[in-house]
């Protein structure tokens, strides 16, 4: 049987999804884990509801990065075809809104103010809004997210939100092939977890980190959800 380009697509995308579960699982066996204590959200920014479709039902949740493509695609987005949608991507304000009609949770979360704006439209909307704080554990003024040293700050803001739930804390890793740098920034977002909680008393079971390039060190250091987009899709063109 001749197999059509969906199909084709739906393989490809099967197998790399099955190739990266195999290296979390690798990874996660060394730093004696389960698993199935790692979630893989599927980066979709750029990527076909075609595409999204194929991944969804072998994926545990989709993040995009921006609120008007995610709106988009919502709006191609089959009846019945379940799905969890996270927010990934830098908020702006004047998007919060938009933002809790589209996401189940919002995860980059860096800011006292984006923090109460969220708040307001969750209480708005009377529903509970799960986040997650970005952190820049970098140090790159490219990357989005708080500085470390204020970790305590925001959390706290956030804990001051009624409409809110802290589930944890995310970060991206700095743009670099040394791993031992990379690790330093995720075991330093590890580290930041373990204060929140001492703080909070919350059990902030999600730490988010790793990517493409990165994802099995996160693992290794404790990441219990990666990101991943080029690994399971492939290029973008």
């Amino acid at each position: 049987m001749v197999k059509t380009i969906e199909d084709r697509i739906e393989n490809r995308i099967e197998d790399r999804i099955a190739a990266v579960r195999e290296k979390i699982a690798r990874s996660a066996a060394r730093a004696g884990r389960e698993a199935s204590e790692i979630k893989l959200v599927a980066v979709t920014k750029t990527r076909s509801v075609e595409e999204m479709l194929k991944a969804a039902p072998r994926v545990d949740a989709l993040g995009e990065n921006r609120v008007q493509e995610a709106a988009s695609k919502k709006r191609d987005w089959p009846a019945g075809s379940g799905a969890v949608w996270r927010m990934i991507g830098h908020l702006q304000g004047n998007k919060v809104r938009k933002a809790l009609e589209l996401f189940d949770t919002v995860d980059s979360v860096d800011s006292v103010e984006l923090a109460r704006a969220l708040n307001r439209a969750a209480g708005e909307a009377r529903r509970a809004l799960s986040v997650l704080v970005e952190v820049n554990t970098s140090g790159e003024a490219s990357k989005t997210g708080i500085d470390p040293g204020e970790i305590s700050e925001l959390a706290d803001g956030v804990l001051d939100c009624p409409h809110l739930k802290l589930e944890g804390l995310m970060t991206i890793g700095p743009l670099t092939d040394d791993e031992a740098r990379i690790r330093n920034a995720f075991a330093g977002l590890r580290e930041m977890a373990s204060r929140v909680r001492l703080r909070s008393g919350l059990p902030l079971p999600v730490l988010s980190m790793g990517m493409s390039g990165d994802f099995e060190w996160a693992v290794l250091e404790g990441s219990t959800m990666v990101r991943i987009g080029t690994a399971l899709f492939g290029p973008r063109y």
